[in-house]
C-alpha cells in the first residue's frame, strides 16, 4: 500500500475507527527528516488524539526513533509540518516542546548513571516549580515504590527493569499530556515486559495520551486504539490495533505468523 503525508487514514484503515478517535492532539503531515544525505523519514502522516494509545511497528532502521526524535525536536525535520494542541510546533526547540507537554522516554533509557535516583527524577522536572517537583516525585514515587526505596541509589546500579521505570518516571516529571516511548521492553525479561506494558496502560488510564515504539509489535498492537506500520521511513499501513494484529501482512512481516 502506497504512503502518505495526510493524518487520515490511509487504504485498509478503518474509516469509521478513525471517525471516532476524539480530539486530535498531535498531527503531522508530510513530514521528511535526513540524516546527512540520507533521508530516513518521507511523507510521514500520523495522528495521535487525545487520550489515545498509538503503537508505531516496523522493522529495525524503518525509522521509528528518529520519528519520536523529530517529534521531541531533538532531531530536526527537513519538511513537513508538526501541530501540537492547534499549533505548529516544527522548529520549536526540545525544551519548549517539554514546557508545552511532550516528554519522551528515550531508547536505552539514558539515565545519568552516576547520579541517585532522586536527582534523576528531579532533573526530569526542571521545567517545573520546586513545589511541583515535590509533589510529582511523591506521586511517582508512590506509582513506582521499588524507585522511592532506592532513591539515594546511584541509578547505574539499578536493574534493566528499574532503569526503565525510572526512565518512564523521569519523563513523567516534566508533567506531559503526551508521552514517547521508544522501545521501553528493549532488553528486559518476559515479566518485565508484561510490568512495563502494564504500567503504559495505566498512563493512559490517567489521561496521558502515548505514543508507543516498540519492538513487540503484537504486544504493542493488542494495547494499542491505533497503529501505523512504517517501513523505510515511510507509513505503508494504518488502522485500529486489533485491526492491524489480524492483518495477514502485519503478521508475515512482524509478528511471525
Amino acid at each position: 500500500m502506497r504512503a502518505s503525508g495526510a493524518t487520515g487514514p490511509l487504504p485498509g484503515a478503518d474509516a469509521s475507527t478513525e471517525a471516532r478517535r476524539g480530539r486530535l492532539l498531535l498531527g503531522i503531515e508530510g513530514l521528511a527528516a535526513d540524516h546527512g544525505r540520507i533521508r530516513v523519514l518521507r511523507g510521514i502522516g500520523i495522528s495521535v488524539h487525545e487520550g489515545e494509545l498509538v503503537a508505531l511497528v516496523g522493522a529495525n532502521g524503518a525509522g521509528k526513533t528518529t520519528l519520536l526524535r523529530t517529534l521531541s525536536g531533538v532531531h530536526p525535520a527537513s519538511a513537513g509540518t508538526i501541530r501540537y494542541r492547534d499549533r505548529e510546533i516544527t522548529r520549536l526547540p526540545p525544551e519548549a516542546r517539554v514546557r508545552e507537554g511532550i516528554a519522551q522516554v528515550p531508547e536505552g533509557r539514558q539515565i545519568f548513571a552516576p547520579m541517585s535516583v532522586e536527582d534523576n527524577l528531579l532533573l526530569g522536572g526542571y521545567t517545573r516549580s520546586r513545589m511541583q517537583r515535590r509533589a510529582d516525585i511523591e506521586r511517582l514515587y508512590d506509582m513506582f515504590p521499588v524507585l522511592r526505596e532506592r532513591r539515594r541509589s546511584a541509578a547505574g546500579v539499578l536493574s534493566g527493569g528499574q532503569q526503565q521505570m525510572l526512565a518512564i518516571a523521569r519523563a513523567l516529571m516534566a508533567g506531559p499530556r503526551l508521552l514517547l516511548l521508544d522501545e521501553p521492553s528493549m532488553g528486559l525479561a518476559p515479566l518485565l515486559v508484561e510490568e512495563i506494558l502494564q504500567t503504559v496502560l495505566a498512563l493512559k488510564a490517567q489521561g496521558i495520551s502515548l505514543l508507543l515504539v516498540e519492538q513487540n509489535a503484537a504486544a504493542a498492537l493488542a494495547a494499542a486504539d491505533y497503529g501505523y506500520v512504517i517501513e523505510t521511513g515511510e507509513i505503508v499501513l494504518a488502522g485500529a490495533g486489533h485491526a492491524l494484529l489480524d492483518n495477514e501482512r502485519v503478521r508475515e512481516a512482524y509478528l511471525g505468523m
